[in-house]
């Protein structure tokens, strides 16, 4: 490794929207630094849920060891807090091979919790709570759920988006369930490692032409396949991993309630939206991290300046 990323203890952090060019950036870092990945994305740990997710392929796999990649099925849930002792654990061992561990995703809820140290409580599912919580959300709306939250911890609900319902919900079950509200129970420690954080960004438009001539290329390379054989497998609609951007837009043209070229238009219309809340939580939340557009600057001027950081 070169300049000061040859340190011990160092983590490196790679962030940004979707469709900006992290994993061609973070394929190079990882070469040219010795590097191993460990993945921030929320969406990438179910299996069959490759296309949409925009998953490296096997051979860069095979070149760059990635972590915490196909690690649940489509009908399993994962936890922050289960994902944060993984990634933990990931990083720890890439350290002890005296090896670079490089955060990457674009899931900010992952990589602040990560390099925060967040302690989240380890409250187990309740699924007749979700259940009853979810009927709500189809009968009355996400803000009723919303509502229920602001009652019980008020703290929680001015930072928790009204629209992850499924965020709302969990912060209602840990306060349910622990006696106390979800506020209080997320402390942070932060963790021993020296952490650098770089963004990746591009002028917006250029970022929406992106986003949409990647959908274009995943229906081409197969996925409404891969969706109609994660139906076929039995898993729905209605399960968490299916608000992966996109699945849930193909699932209904599978069955009819729209034609293809309107299935497109939603998912192009959601990703957007989708880029424009990673902005706001990375750039808002987030002033340590470095940024570098990469409009002006290729992968290799990244690679220089991580050097230097």
């Amino acid at each position: 490794m070169l300049g000061r990323m040859d340190e011990r203890n160092l983590v490196l952090v790679l962030a940004g929207p979707t469709a900006v060019g992290k994993t061609a950036t973070s394929l190079l870092l990882a070469r040219k630094l010795d590097g191993e990945i460990v993945s921030a994305d929320s969406r990438q740990v179910y299996r069959g849920m490759d296309i949409g997710t925009a998953k490296v392929t096997p051979a860069e796999r095979a070149e760059i060891p990635h972590h915490l990649i196909d690690i649940r099925n489509p009908d399993e849930i994962i936890s922050l807090g289960e994902y944060k002792e993984l990634a933990d654990a990931a990083i720890a061992d890439i350290l002890a091979r005296g090896r670079l561990p490089m955060l990457v995703g674009g899931t900010g809820q992952y990589v602040r919790a990560v390099i925060e140290g967040w302690q989240i409580p380890r409250v187990p599912p309740q699924p007749e709570l979700r259940q009853e919580l979810e009927e709500l959300a189809a009968r009355k709306g996400k803000e009723a759920v919303f509502a229920r939250l602001r009652e019980l911890d008020p703290a929680s609900a001015l930072v928790i988006d009204y629209r992850n319902l499924r965020r709302v919900i969990r912060a209602i079950e840990v306060t349910m369930v622990a006696g106390r509200p979800f506020s209080e129970l997320q402390t942070k420690q932060p963790p021993p490692w020296r952490i650098v954080q770089i963004g990746l960004t591009r002028p917006r438009e250029a970022l929406y032409a992106r986003a949409d001539a990647r959908i274009e290329a995943m229906f081409e390379a197969g996925w409404v396949e891969e969706v109609q054989a994660l139906l076929a497998r039995g898993y729905t609609p209605h399960l968490p991993s299916f608000a992966s951007l996109g699945y849930r837009e193909i699932a209904a043209y599978l069955v009819g309630d729209y034609d293809l070229a309107e299935a497109k238009r939603l998912i192009r219309r959601a990703t957007r939206a989708f880029i424009r809340r990673q902005y706001n939580w990375f750039r808002l939340s987030n002033p340590a991290i470095h940024w570098f557009d990469l409009e002006e600057s290729g992968p290799e001027d990244v690679l220089k300046a991580a050097q230097r950081l």
